[in-house]
């Protein structure tokens, strides 16, 4: 059942990314790659740990950044829908290592701009109203917020195409909203952000290198594409970093 808020419907969909189903879905070599390329990109974008930011992780239960993170000395809060979405980063918890609060859009539990940084992955597409999500994540930002989305312009054309192979592969994968880039980016600059730095991660669909299996041959693939600049107009998923206009201007 839907909870519902005064503001509109409670997202939920990071119960699903906080599960160990999902996390299966990144075992081996190739999803440890996966991963990695991710929290590379992601730490290229982050203010330095000397600042001592605060970061907010959105449907952060899934536990894969949380670890980083916190290895390298930032502060961070995960904000989950239920309960059971910080099974994943319990070992975190208890020795006081980040925090876990009950929350989501289109309300989170805290006051506009109490994080330096927002963070919210394998989020969006899935939200119930993507607008309202993403104008939340920006009120409590001070600085930044990073999300990450699959854009139309990319193999997510061919979805309807690969949607059953991707199901056999990963058992538990659902539908999910395809963006334009401006879409996005309006929503935020009507919430005072502009589009400080993006970053596309792989050109070929993700499905495909579960099935090569080769974590050696799809990262040489892949560095052949981006060298080529297909991954950077063509690929997805597409982590993007927007700054409020104050802290550019």
């Amino acid at each position: 059942m839907e909870t519902t808020t005064d503001t509109g419907i409670l997202e939920t969909a990071d119960i699903e990314t906080s599960s160990d189903g999902y996390a299966g879905r990144f075992a081996g070599p190739s999803g440890e790659w996966f991963l990695r390329t991710q929290l590379n990109i992601t730490l290229d974008m982050l203010p330095p740990v000397s600042e001592r930011p605060a970061i907010l992780e959105v449907g952060g239960g899934h536990g894969q950044l949380t670890p980083h993170l916190i290895e390298r000395g930032y502060r961070v809060v995960v904000a989950g829908s239920h309960q059971k979405c910080c099974d994943r980063i319990k070992p975190y918890l208890s020795p006081g290592r980040c925090d876990f609060v009950i929350g989501s859009p289109p309300r989170l539990p805290f006051r506009n701009g109490e994080f330096d940084t927002v963070i919210s992955y394998r989020f969006v597409c899935h939200a119930h109203s993507w607008q309202r999500f993403l104008a939340e994540l920006a009120r409590v930002a001070a600085r930044d917020v990073l999300i990450d989305y699959p854009p139309i312009i990319s193999f997510n054309l061919c979805t309807p195409l690969l949607f059953g192979l991707k199901k056999r592969m990963e058992g538990n994968t659902r539908t999910y909203k395809l963006f334009f880039e401006k879409e996005i980016t309006r929503v935020f600059r009507e919430n005072g952000f502009v589009r400080a730095a993006r970053r596309a991660e792989f050109f070929l669909p993700m499905v495909l290198h579960r099935i090569i299996r080769n974590r050696i041959i799809s990262a040489k693939t892949e560095r052949v594409f981006r060298a080529l600049g297909f991954t950077e107009h063509f690929g997805s998923p597409v982590i993007v970093k927007f700054t409020a206009k104050e802290r550019i201007s």
